[in-house]
């Protein structure tokens, strides 16, 4: 393997020219990009959903977060900082572990909740999906040199921790104010809505999309 580097030029992620797992490790180490750039714009754009909204803004907190915590610990990350050009970054805690614990804990508790036959199928996807690719991550910043396995321990954990409150914060409190925005001027501007209540949002949009192409009025 050689000691020459070499990056994914999009993001700047590191990895040793021809090591094959640094290479797969490297864009697993871009998930989170692709989660709020693909998925939570992807999910705005066409979809609308105030759950959805509320569980970027989470991310966006934690990520808050996790800067204020950098800031202010300002542990340095590992020696091969140098060769990644990072050292002038704090690495305690792993922002990108955080991240992906943060998404996993969500998505599993908002799965959990919405138990119907078919979340139980989406809930062996979180299973068999999502938290590998959280666990991949946090490997691939130790493995990649970015981080200390301290480090990303830390990040994962708190990522738990925070994911889970800010679950428990919007579907127990915050949910409270869902119909008042899709009310309000922003929500009727936007089309934002909520399918919390509806035990079946898929089934739900696919019975209704059937019926209004079958209404005299949708027609062109």
């Amino acid at each position: 393997m050689s000691n020459q580097l070499r990056a994914i030029t999009l993001t700047h992620v590191r990895y040793f020219k021809g090591d094959q797992l640094g290479h797969f490790l490297a864009w697993v180490s871009l998930v989170p990009v692709f989660i709020g750039l693909g998925g939570f714009v992807s999910h705005f754009l066409f979809r609308r959903e105030l759950q959805g909204m509320f569980f970027a803004l989470g991310i966006l907190i934690s990520n808050f977060i996790n800067e204020v915590i950098k800031a202010s610990v300002q542990q340095a990350r590992p020696e091969t900082c140098i060769m990644l050009e990072m050292c002038d970054s704090h690495g305690w805690p792993s922002n990108h572990s955080q991240y992906m614990f943060f998404f996993a804990t969500y998505l599993t508790l908002l799965t959990y909740k919405k138990m119907g036959i078919m979340f139980r199928k989406q809930m062996l996807l979180v299973g068999l999906v999502v938290w590998p690719l959280a666990l991949l991550t946090m490997y691939s910043r130790v493995y990649l040199g970015y981080h200390t396995v301290a480090q990303v321990f830390v990040g994962a954990g708190l990522g738990v921790f925070l994911g889970g409150l800010w679950f428990w914060v919007v579907n127990s409190l915050l949910i409270e104010f869902f119909p008042a925005i899709e009310e309000s001027f922003f929500g009727r501007w936007f089309y934002v809505k909520d399918t919390s209540h509806i035990p079946n949002s898929l089934k739900f949009e696919y019975d209704n999309a059937r019926a209004a192409r079958r209404h005299a009025s949708y027609k062109r």
